[in-house]
């Protein structure tokens, strides 16, 4: 039965993608029954074909973009898909994160995607994370299918970061060091205010109600007294 289970197991690994939204992506009604490869390659429908096939490349049958993966007109699953995204991340077999704004001689620090809310998260979480250009080709030519173990890259991602080394590695949501990663978020932000609050919940192994419409103080105010109550530290106010 343990055999069966590891080649079950094996079978369903899944490769996730994190990216900045640009214009044009692809939404689940969009793709829903549809081949993706048949469809345009104009804007996010050529990216998300990009990602799949470099999936494939890799060996994954199974691939997750929050693009086309939530139904984002059902509430109910927004709130389910933020609540548990962080685990999603941790729990792939591959992270892909496209620098749409790198060309293949730029250097990580100058991408959104290092200021951007969500991919916080998208940083921390995988165990094994990769990382390509504009171009599709793997940034500074790490071949390495982790690039959280290449030491070169590493000391760049805490520079350009400000996150240490042990965090980028070796990562556990939940309430310690919790100023130091609200010092993380400060540096980032989000096109819909509130989400650098919801953004966050992962990282802390938070569950809370999403209200789109609140303010971002608001949002974080929400935040900022569960992660009081949990840890008790009122240094946070």
């Amino acid at each position: 039965m343990e055999l069966v289970h590891t080649h079950v197991s094996r079978y369903f690994q899944y490769a996730m993608f994190s990216h900045r939204w640009g214009e044009g992506e692809p939404l689940l009604h969009d793709i829903d029954g549809q081949s993706i490869y048949r469809m345009s390659t104009k804007g996010g429908f050529g990216k998300l074909q990009a990602f799949c096939v470099t999936a494939c490349e890799l060996g994954y049958s199974w691939a997750w973009s929050d693009t086309c993966c939530i139904n984002k007109h059902s509430s109910t699953e927004v709130e389910d898909t933020i609540g548990s995204m962080f685990v999603w991340y941790r729990q792939s077999a591959l992270t892909i994160a496209y620098l749409s704004d790198i060309p293949d001689a730029g250097s990580l620090g100058s991408s959104e995607w290092f200021r951007r809310g969500w991919t916080l998260q998208e940083l921390l979480a995988p165990r094994r994370i990769v990382f390509y250009t504009q171009n599709w080709t793997l940034y500074r030519e790490v071949t390495s299918l982790n690039h959280k173990v290449d030491v070169t890259l590493l000391e760049e991602l805490e520079r350009e970061t400000g996150i240490e080394f042990r965090f980028l590695t070796n990562f556990s949501p939940g309430m310690d060091d919790a100023r130091l990663r609200l010092q993380w978020a400060s540096r980032r932000h989000t096109t819909q205010s509130e989400d650098i609050a919801y953004a966050l919940f992962g990282i802390f192994s938070l569950h809370l109600p999403v209200l789109y419409g609140e303010s971002a103080e608001e949002a974080l105010g929400r935040l900022l007294g569960k992660i009081i109550l949990r840890s008790g530290d009122i240094s946070l106010l």
